[in-house]
């Protein structure tokens, strides 16, 4: 009976240093399951950081680059501006300054056709000034009157009748005597020029009453 006991106790003893041994076992295996979850915690912790610490540099790398960038377009587009402006105003300045030149031609044009003034013509071998002529040379005067920057010449022309020498003196009467009825009108003498050319220079080529009447003449 006392050795039944001491089994009994033995087994007892053998069954609670097991139990002791497979709880120190679990505690162990928690604590190292725990050590291993830590671990894995802060790994996982760490990630998002050390990626964040990877990329932040290639993020304002690339915002740095965007910026560039937009800032090349952005003084592209100024520089085309500019040079649309410059375009437009070198245009408009060329614009102008044919329009103001073709305006001047335009009236210097005007200017001499308002200043011509009709031919006068004479009668045979003779100098005076007809009515008629008187009349057309006031008509003329007013446009020298208005226009004083102007001169004229006033020409003296013969039919072919006579000599050459003869012809040359008396168109010399002829230009002098219109250009003295124009100074009489208001036309400063110092403006106006006489020449004769005589019998050279006929606006009419024919031989005959007709012909010699047109080229018996004064002209400006």
């Amino acid at each position: 009976m006392k050795r039944s006991w001491g089994w009994v106790g033995l087994m007892a003893l053998v069954l609670c240093f097991s139990v002791l041994w497979m709880t120190g076992c679990a505690k162990k295996a928690t604590l190292q399951e725990g050590a291993v979850v830590t671990q894995e915690q802060k790994a996982v912790a760490q990630a998002p950081a050390e990626a964040a610490a990877t990329t932040a540099p290639d993020t304002r790398a690339a915002r740095d680059r965007a910026l560039q960038d937009q800032a090349l377009i952005d003084q592209a587009a100024r520089d085309a501006a500019e040079k649309a402006a410059r375009e437009a105003a070198a245009k408009a300045a060329k614009d102008a300054a044919d329009r103001a030149k073709r305006e001047a031609k335009e009236k210097a044009a005007a200017i001499l056709k308002e200043l011509q003034i009709a031919d006068v013509n004479f009668d045979y071998d003779k100098y005076n000034l007809k009515p008629e002529a008187q009349e057309i040379l006031k008509k003329g005067a007013p446009a020298y009157l208005k226009y004083r920057d102007y001169k004229l010449v006033v020409e003296g022309h013969c039919d072919e009748r006579g000599t050459a020498e003869y012809n040359l003196a008396l168109g010399e009467k002829r230009a002098t005597e219109a250009a003295k009825y124009l100074t009489d009108l208001g036309i400063e003498k110092e403006r106006i020029k006489t020449i004769s050319y005589g019998k050279e220079m006929p606006l009419d080529q024919g031989h005959d009453e007709a012909a010699w009447a047109k080229n018996r003449r004064a002209r400006r």
